[in-house]
């Protein structure tokens, strides 16, 4: 089954319930504009409410994944705009997809075919995790425009690598490879780019395959353990137990255990 999106910058498609989105302005290698974005919304949104899409795959059309702003409109901006509407433009505009995207509890993996700079950085580092092509490259480039990381890069960089590296990659804007990024955390795994896709999909089976309530839960607990006390977090997963045990799933789950009907039960 297909969707559509409201704009060329950006294609929708869903199958297998995995919901594909593709960043799609090559000519300027998937920069952001404000029509991508509010495709990004919507389309994000209806996925959140969509009960049969179990997992989402963010990727790139061509040979970049995200150039981050478009540098044209940056300039007229800088030329029309008070500050304060600047303020607000930014807070209207690109500050809705990592908003959007700490409330969005099913799993999305960043697919990263090629270059991921700046707003791009952000947006794939507020994914759950990240798969990179070996053709991948990958900077915090806002300090080279004389800006500040504007789609949440000062919160979600340093929970990615850790606060020295974030503040090192912020500071100095090194372009770094796939490799590198492995090595420091920032990508999960690295694969030839002919491989990326499949590798992607793969993956997102395996986890669309699991209970979904069970997944949305961990997620949701993973990212909020982040800013709680053990105390807090313990209660927390308490009450999430006890929905998860109410669950369908679970009374499967358990059948199928004890019946040896599943072949991971089995050793095999």
């Amino acid at each position: 089954n297909q969707g559509k999106s409201m704009t060329d910058h950006l294609q929708y498609k869903v199958q297998d319930n995995i919901a594909t989105l593709t960043l799609h302005r090559p000519d300027v290698r998937n920069a952001l504009s404000p029509e991508m974005l509010d495709a990004m919304v919507e389309q994000l949104n209806a996925i959140q409410a969509d009960t049969e899409i179990k997992v989402v795959v963010l990727t790139g059309h061509g040979d970049s994944f995200c150039a981050g702003g478009d540098i044209k409109a940056m300039k007229e901006a800088v030329e029309k705009k008070s500050p304060m509407i600047a303020k607000y433009s930014l807070y209207d505009g690109i500050q809705r997809i990592p908003r959007l995207l700490v409330d969005f509890d099913k799993p999305i993996i960043a697919a990263i075919n090629g270059p991921a700079t700046g707003a791009g950085l952000d947006i794939a580092c507020h994914c759950d995790f990240r798969l990179a092509s070996d053709e991948a490259r990958f900077a915090e480039s806002y300090v080279n425009m004389g800006l500040v990381p504007g789609a949440g890069g000062c919160w979600v960089l340093p929970r990615v690598v850790g606060l020295p590296m974030a503040l090192e990659l912020a500071f100095s804007a090194n372009l770094i490879d796939a490799d590198e990024a492995l090595r420091i955390g920032l990508v999960n795994h690295v694969y030839p780019k002919k491989d990326l896709m499949e590798e992607t999909y793969k993956l997102a089976r395996k986890i669309s395959r699991k209970a979904p309530i069970s997944v949305r839960l961990i997620k949701r607990a993973m990212y909020q353990g982040m800013n709680m006390d053990i105390r807090a977090h313990l209660d927390q997963i308490s009450s999430h137990m006890t929905l998860a045990r109410a669950s369908e799933d679970h009374s499967e789950a358990v059948n199928a255990f004890l019946e040896k009907r599943y072949p991971e039960f089995k050793g095999e």
